[in-house]
């Protein structure tokens, strides 16, 4: 059990931070290791070219001050990470925390349904999908086996057999964090298109995806798939299986008439808020070969439906994702201020909700990051902390304080 949950920290950790590299999952044991697993991360290269580009002066079209129209890359808003997840089950927790319980603990949240979370104003959302071209592939979790072989009865699973037909399927950890909210891709995507039609007023909803592949290579796990670019030409498919092109905002409308789309962004060609209402931005929160999968006879993201995770400088690059917002402050402000949308973290493995610890939420305010992300848009009794996130006010969203004209008012926003 020990080597097991071993694989499942990295599994975990994995998770909370930009992948580089194979799918199969290992360890980096030596400082050199270390050092050299950093220098690859998406957050040193980000850094690096934001020195670069630092470096060339401001033009014209790289400035909001001669157009006061608000648009999109104006606004501030809360989301959610792991929107769909439902708790693990008591009974596989406790098993899992006699092991390891500062492992597991990092788990222990949950979310309400993806409508509540709309209704209650979050305007960014998060999927991990596993591909299941044939379907049944992840019916039958070993964690419900694990309990069963307690001679506990455990609670029931998938009553109505959705895992069992073809599809993306949406959970965290194969076999250990499976229990979802919406099992199936399609169906998380219409709930949120029902709740969409029903408020056609909102305001853009970000819906990041993680394309998971991660191997916990021991017996009795699931193998998943490789997302190939034919299985990534299948997310784009199901996607557009629910939402109507004119209900999603693409690369190709953002990049116009520039010949890359991030020259589009650094001329601020972000649609105009107003015209964006009702609207949804997705982004393939992937990075190494599962991104350049993706962009793959699509140069700049031409025909496709989702931006990428793509490091500045790069002609797909628009839509950036950098973590940890106290590590990154400076950079997140540049990244914002030259025209990128930038999504970060509020909080991560139920550290600062058991602390009562906002630092990392204040420095997420102040980066100017576009979509802050948490899993405590409502306070977790369990912790006696009170911890929650929200924006200064109780608002849906806000001027953003990094880039926003004067003129934006937030009481006008949503």
């Amino acid at each position: 059990m020990n080597s097991i949950l071993m694989v499942f920290y990295q599994q975990i950790k994995n998770s909370t931070q930009n992948k580089v590299g194979s799918d199969k999952i290992t360890f980096l044991k030596s400082p050199t290791m270390k050092i050299a697993h950093h220098l690859a991360s998406k957050e040193f290269i980000i850094v690096m070219m934001l020195f670069l580009i630092s470096c060339r002066p401001a033009t014209n079209d790289e400035t909001t001050a001669s157009n006061p129209t608000i648009r999109i890359n104006h606004i501030q808003v809360i989301g959610s990470h792991n929107s769909y997840k439902k708790a693990i089950v008591p009974a596989l927790m406790k098993l899992l925390m006699v092991e390891d319980s500062s492992l597991f603990y990092s788990l222990d949240y949950q979310h309400i349904s993806l409508q509540e979370q709309l209704e209650l104003g979050l305007r960014n959302l998060e999927l991990d999908v596993v591909h299941d071209p044939e379907g049944g592939r992840y019916s039958n979790p070993l964690g419900v086996r694990m309990i069963q072989q307690t001679g506990e009865a455990p609670l029931p699973y998938d009553t109505l057999g959705k895992m069992e037909t073809p599809g993306f399927k949406v959970l965290h950890i194969p076999d250990v964090d499976f229990r979802s909210n919406c099992l199936r891709f399609t169906d998380c995507l219409r709930e949120i298109k029902n709740w969409s039609d029903a408020h056609p007023h909102h305001l853009t909803v970000a819906i990041t995806i993680n394309a998971k592949s991660d191997i916990i290579d021991r017996p009795g796990f699931v193998r998943p798939l490789p997302f190939t670019s034919a299985a990534l030409d299948s997310l784009d498919a199901a996607i557009l299986s629910v939402f109507p092109e004119t209900q999603i905002i693409k690369p190709d409308d953002v990049r116009g008439n520039f010949e890359t789309l991030e020259a589009a962004v650094k001329a601020h060609n972000w649609p105009v808020a107003d015209s964006a209402r009702g609207k949804f931005i997705f982004v393939l929160d992937e990075t190494g070969e599962k991104q350049r999968n993706y962009i793959r006879g699509h140069v700049a993201l031409q025909n496709r439906v989702m931006f990428v995770n793509a490091s500045p400088g790069s002609p797909e690059a628009a839509f950036i994702i950098l973590n940890d917002p106290v590590r990154y402050q400076d950079s997140i402000q540049q990244l914002v201020k030259i025209g990128y949308l930038v999504r970060t973290r509020a909080d991560a493995g139920t550290l600062e909700a058991r602390a009562g610890d906002y630092r990392r939420f204040e420095a997420a305010l102040t980066s100017g990051a576009h979509f802050i992300t948490t899993d405590y848009y409502l306070v977790d009794e369990r912790f006696g902390t009170n911890y929650r996130i929200q924006l200064p006010g109780g608002v849906i969203a806000r001027c953003n304080p990094v880039l926003s004209p004067v003129e934006c008012q937030t009481k006008e926003l949503e």
